[in-house]
């Protein structure tokens, strides 16, 4: 196996192997069911060792670009994208346990929660493991001092370690006390979730590989929960069909309990709640999820309920949430600003209109850089950049009266920027009654 962590856990014993290896979940995969259907629909099948080369290039590249010496990533995204481990994923957003060094000189070294070492075996790039210390008042109590001190130290002597003098580390999230170790012992500080943004925004041949998977996992369980819907149903019962299909079919979580029936569709952004869904509304929802290879599918739908046809009102507001997507879609394409993708898109106007937050936002392992906000915005929270080729965006549209008379509408598509223009990955129609 030939790395420190194989030789590791060899040492550890043969069921350590086991479970880093053979039996370790990205091994096992999505399952040969899964794939098989994937193939027969013509997909390819993501080459994962290639997947991880690329990523941790792209970090590394970004980190030469902008003059960092190293890496330190506490955000378990950063973490998977890096190192493609993953440990309890939700858990370690709120509970520093798990974090990850990446240096220029090749080192990528993780610190796993107790006894969870092995989860790093499967991936060679990996070249040490060690166990975290949790600088966190939840891990430490009154200790919280002492054990951020301890972690200071021991990633002092890993910069010591892997850099020259003088050495500028980017670090995405870290407690204050920690990054005041840090400085203290020479070492300055940047922006980690810059470089991981950064990095992340241009996906790879594999990722966009395994995202197709994920895609047609998610819009199978979508057509399932289409078929399943009916008058009578809660919209926790809906929703509960996309986190069954969603697990079932290799995804990992949902971002979000974004989904709302009748006149809890206007204004947007209601969760997910016990209301009986009634024939003749409007459901919408968004996926956010996380699903197969950690890849994010992220598009919108907005159905009738029932039997029969859209009222004049419904049909209206759909029809201007689909234009919003079909004319801002055309903007996709490699060099346009995020300055012309703001003032260039098209939206129904806001003196009557509702809207959703942004225009367009990037989209990988979960929502990412960047994100298009509306021309009002744009003195306040604009950044401006441009298009390039490979990175993935969502187009939104949500419409619905500001003066909350009827439903409301939710759309979302979701593309690859090509050379020659936007590419769509979600297929799954999108009419109001399919």
């Amino acid at each position: 196996m030939g790395n420190k962590i194989s030789d590791y856990l060899a040492r550890r014993g043969h069921h350590f192997v086991q479970a880093g290896m053979d039996n370790h979940h990205l091994n096992l995969g999505p399952g040969p069911e899964l794939e098989s259907a994937w193939i027969a629909d013509g997909l390819e099948l993501p080459d994962l060792p290639a997947m991880r080369r690329y990523r941790i290039d792209r970090v590394t590249a970004q980190l030469e670009t902008m003059g960092y010496d190293g890496l330190i990533v506490m955000d378990p995204m950063n973490i998977r994208y890096t190192t493609d481990t993953t440990n309890m994923q939700v858990w370690v957003m709120h509970n520093a346990s798990r974090y990850a060094w990446i240096g220029l000189d090749g080192s990528v070294i993780v610190w796993e929660f107790y006894n969870c070492d092995f989860l790093s075996g499967h991936n060679p790039i990996v070249t040490e493991v060690r166990p975290a210390i949790g600088p966190t008042f939840f891990l430490s109590g009154n200790r919280l001092a002492e054990q951020s001190k301890r972690w200071a130290d021991e990633m002092l002597d890993v910069i010591t370690q892997h850099c020259g003098p003088n050495p500028r580390i980017a670090i995405d999230q870290a407690p204050f006390e920690c990054c005041k170790h840090l400085e203290a012992g020479g070492v300055t500080i940047g922006s980690g979730q810059e470089v991981m943004e950064l990095a992340r925004s241009i996906k790879g041949p594999d990722e966009i590989k395994a995202m197709r998977c994920a895609m047609h996992a998610c819009e199978t369980t979508m057509g399932e929960m289409r078929q399943q819907l009916r008058p009578g149903m809660t919209e926790r019962e809906l929703w509960a069909k996309l986190h069954e299909g969603n697990i079932r079919r290799a995804g990992e979580w949902i971002e979000t309990q974004i989904l709302a029936s009748g006149p809890r569709t206007n204004p947007w952004m209601q969760e997910a709640s016990s209301r009986v869904m009634e024939a003749g509304e409007l459901v919408g929802y968004d996926t956010d999820l996380v699903g197969a290879y950690g890849l994010m599918v992220d598009i919108s739908r907005t159905w009738l309920v029932g039997d029969g046809t859209p009222s004049s009102h419904q049909q209206h507001i759909y029809d201007l949430a689909l234009e919003q997507i079909h004319r801002n879609t055309e903007l996709l394409r490699p060099g346009t600003s995020f300055h012309d993708l703001t003032h260039k898109a098209w939206f129904p106007t806001m003196d009557s209109y509702d809207h959703y937050c942004v225009l367009f936002h990037g989209v990988g392992q979960c929502d990412e850089y960047p994100s298009i906000y509306f021309p009002e915005f744009w003195e306040s929270s604009g950044f401006d950049g441009h298009l390039e080729a490979g990175m993935v965006l969502t187009v939104e549209a949500y419409v619905g009266r500001n003066d909350g008379v009827g439903e409301g509408v939710k759309l979302e598509e979701q593309f690859l920027v090509t050379d020659t223009g936007p590419e769509q990955l979600s297929s799954f129609p999108i009419e109001l009654v399919p």
